[in-house]
C-alpha cells in the first residue's frame, strides 16, 4: 500500500479531494480495518456515552467503509468528508455524511463520543484537525486515527519498485523503493502525535499495533492500485503502464501473493 508523498497545503488537498474519481471501485477495493480495533474503539467510546449507542464522528468518511464496521459494532456514525462522490456511495448505505474539509467543519454545538479517522488523517492539517476533533468530543471521549499498510514479498517489492522508477520516476514509491512501509507510516503516527499534544487538550496519546496478512490476486492489486493517491490523478495512458508493469511482476511471482500487513493506531484521550 502506498504512502502518501510530501505535498504542499493546496496540492494535499487536490489530491484528498481526489479518490473519488471512482468510488465505487475504491468502496470495492480497499481493504478492512482489524475487527478487534473496531470493538476497542466502539467500547471506548460507548464507555460515558450520553445517549443509547455511542456518537462517532469519521473524519474523512470516503465511501463509509470505517462508519460501516463501526455501525455494526453497535454505534451512530456521523460522517464528514472533502469529496461529494465519495459521500454519495456512503449515504446510499445509510450513512450520514456532511461535505467539508474537516478544518472548516462546524460541529455547531454537536458533541461525539468519539472522533475517528481511517486512513485519512495524513490529509488533515495535524493542529488544525487536532484542534477541531477536541471540539466536537465531548467530555472524555477519544480521538483515534489510524492507517492499514503491508509489504510485499522482497523479491516482489523490488520488482514493483522498478515499475515505479519506469513509470513515475518521481512518485514515492519510486524514491522508497524496498523499504518498509511501517517507516513511512510511523513518520504519520508522530506528526499525528504531534498536532494532538499541541492542542494541551487531550491526555497523552496511546499507540496500538495490529498485524494480519492478505492473500491479493492479480486483479484484485490491479483494482487496489489506481485507488490510491500515487494514482488517483494519472493520465490514462500512465496509469495503463503502470497497471501493465505491475500485473506482469505479480505474474512472474505466480499470479498472487501474501501481504504481510498491519493497522497502526493512535489513541487519545480528550482532556476536558
Amino acid at each position: 500500500m502506498s504512502t502518501p508523498p510530501a505535498l504542499d497545503p493546496e496540492e494535499l488537498r487536490k489530491v484528498a479531494s481526489s479518490f473519488g474519481v471512482d468510488a465505487a471501485a475504491y468502496d470495492r477495493a480497499r481493504p478492512r480495518y482489524p475487527d478487534a480495533l473496531v470493538a476497542a474503539i466502539a467500547d471506548a467510546a460507548r464507555d460515558g456515552a450520553t445517549g443509547p449507542t455511542p456518537r462517532v464522528l469519521d473524519v474523512g468518511v470516503g465511501t463509509g467503509i470505517v462508519a460501516r464496521q463501526l455501525r455494526a459494532a453497535g454505534c451512530t456514525v456521523l460522517g464528514v468528508d472533502v469529496d461529494e462522490r465519495m459521500a454519495e456511495v456512503a449515504r446510499r448505505d445509510g450513512v450520514d455524511v456532511e461535505v467539508s474539509p474537516f478544518e472548516e467543519w462546524d460541529p455547531a454545538g454537536r458533541a461525539f463520543d468519539a472522533v475517528t479517522a481511517g486512513q485519512t488523517w495524513h490529509w488533515v492539517d495535524p493542529d488544525a484537525g487536532a484542534a477541531r476533533a477536541a471540539e466536537a468530543l465531548r467530555p472524555g471521549g477519544a480521538l483515534t486515527v489510524f492507517w492499514n499498510a503491508g509489504d510485499p514479498p522482497h523479491d516482489l517489492a523490488v520488482a514493483f519498485a522498478k515499475v515505479y522508477r519506469d513509470v513515475l520516476p518521481g512518485s514515492p514509491l519510486a524514491a522508497t523503493g524496498t523499504a518498509s512501509a511501517e517507516t513511512a507510516y510511523r513518520q504519520m503516527l508522530a506528526t499525528a502525535a504531534d498536532g494532538i499534544r499541541r492542542t494541551g487538550q487531550f491526555a497523552e496519546p496511546r499507540e496500538r499495533r495490529d498485524t494480519w496478512e492478505r492473500t491479493y490476486t492479480r486483479d484484485e492489486w490491479l483494482s487496489l492500485v489506481p485507488t490510491t493517491g500515487v494514482a488517483t490523478r494519472l493520465p490514462a495512458a500512465q496509469l495503463g503502464a503502470l497497471l501493465e508493469g505491475l500485473g506482469a511482476a505479480i505474474d512472474a511471482a505466480g499470479g498472487s501473493f501474501v501481504q504481510q500487513g498491519f493497522t497502526l493506531t493512535l489513541h487519545a484521550a480528550s482532556a476536558g
